[in-house]
């Protein structure tokens, strides 16, 4: 039988660093899945594991739902890839922009990374200006725009965070803390050339970290005075936080908005949509140009429409998740001595004092104690994502037994 130290060893010598994204590189070497059901990850050395990553999101009914397969497996039946429309698409977008009151339109790609990058290309095609901003920390996927590296204030230029990035290409790019809405204003006020301001409106690449009160609305009013266009990225808060995601529950309108995970029902997905104006510049109703062989690809819309009939019928699952994180916030010592955070099914503990804020305050975590938390948990039979800096995650696959082992997990932060 495989182990995953053996098949690590190999997959070394045929894969960059052994794996097929950096996130799963975890030291000594990762564990291989051979399968997933519900809430509970089964490794290659037969090991269940409860799992809180959760695909990085996606998985709001846990894996392997029995609603979803269903919907896959029926068009499976019918082909999986046509190259042309299908009414699956139109169904599952009037049902996206029904369900986001900022939406008009929208074009379905395969993955967030592809709807950050084709929203800020059409930002910068409606506005005709060519900058624009992100928050630091702020994470929109691995296109060239936003592989800007944090800190460097609001009154800089972007420097690449990656090699291969022309750094004329990333000085277009400018950055600004999160829950703070006077940089940002500063720094609109100080140049006329920016297209558009790209957040996370919950960071969850880093986070949680949730807005203060009044900041998102803050944002829209600054955006929106200095005539430059609002993108809220919900690939991961879509679906999440509620039906609507994180602009539905903080009653703000963006003007353009990503989505993706939960929206494909855990298969490849990507979303960016807005105002009728600005959408009906893509090609080929207008010249800024975006195709893909698999936009969307009818076994993801299949799944995408199963997931959205599913949330409609069962709304309560947020309450009711919502509880959940509760209940583990309730089991960490109140002699701990770092922070818990959560909203809705996404929460994180902190190993820093107080919940951060931005950026800046999350890198102060104690990352040393976050590893021998991690390897605590992951020994205790819980797979937390493997670094301070991601968001954890419940799915409505959490019952009883796992609740109870997440309970055990953090009573000894």
């Amino acid at each position: 039988m495989s182990n995953s130290e053996t098949l690590f060893n190999e997959a070394k010598t045929l894969l960059p660093g052994g794996v097929s994204s950096p996130v799963r590189a975890i030291k000594p070497y990762p564990f291989y899945v051979k399968s997933a059901k519900g809430a509970v990850l089964t490794t290659v050395e037969d090991t269940n594991l409860v799992d809180c990553c959760l695909g990085y999101g996606p998985l709001l009914l846990g894996h392997a739902n029995s609603v979803i397969k269903a919907a896959i497996s029926s068009q499976l039946d019918n082909g999986w890839l046509y190259g042309t429309p299908t009414e699956l698409e139109i169904d599952l977008a009037k049902r996206i922009c029904g369900d986001h009151p900022s939406m008009d339109m929208l074009r379905f790609v395969s993955t967030g990374t592809e709807a950050t990058m084709a929203a800020l290309r059409l930002a910068r095609g409606f506005t005709g200006k060519t900058d624009i901003v992100k928050v630091e920390g702020g994470f929109h996927g691995a296109h060239d725009a936003v592989l800007i590296a944090a800190g460097s204030g609001a009154t800089t230029h972007g420097t690449p965070d990656s090699a291969g990035v022309l750094p004329d290409f990333a000085a277009h790019t400018r950055q600004v803390p999160y829950n703070d809405p006077e940089a940002l204003e500063e720094l609109l006020s100080k140049n006329d050339n920016i297209a558009a301001f790209i957040i996370e409106p919950v960071m969850g690449n880093i986070g949680p970290i949730l807005p203060d009160d009044g900041y998102l609305k803050a944002v829209r009013e600054i955006t929106a005075a200095h005539d430059v266009l609002l993108i809220f990225d919900e690939v991961i808060t879509g679906y999440r936080l509620g039906i609507g995601g994180a602009q539905v529950k903080f009653d703000i309108r963006p003007d353009l908005t990503t989505l993706g995970k939960i929206a494909g029902g855990g298969l490849p997905i990507g979303v960016f949509g807005g105002r009728r104006e600005i959408l009906e510049m893509i090609s080929p109703a207008g010249p800024v140009y975006n195709a893909g062989t698999f936009n969307a690809n009818p076994a993801t819309m299949a799944a995408g429409i199963a997931m959205n009939k599913y949330l409609h019928m069962h709304e309560d699952i947020y309450a009711k998740l919502d509880e959940r994180t509760r209940q583990i916030e309730e089991a960490v010592s109140s002699k701990a001595s770092g922070t818990f955070v959560r909203m809705g099914s996404m929460f994180k503990y902190f190993f820093r004092s107080s919940a951060p804020r931005n950026y800046t305050e999350a890198k102060q975590c104690d990352t040393d104690a976050f590893r021998r938390f991690w390897e605590k948990a992951l020994s205790a039979g819980v797979f937390l994502p493997p670094s301070q800096f991601e968001t954890n995650f419940l799915s409505t696959a959490h019952g009883e037994s796992e609740m109870t082992k997440l309970v055990q997990v953090y009573s000894q932060c």
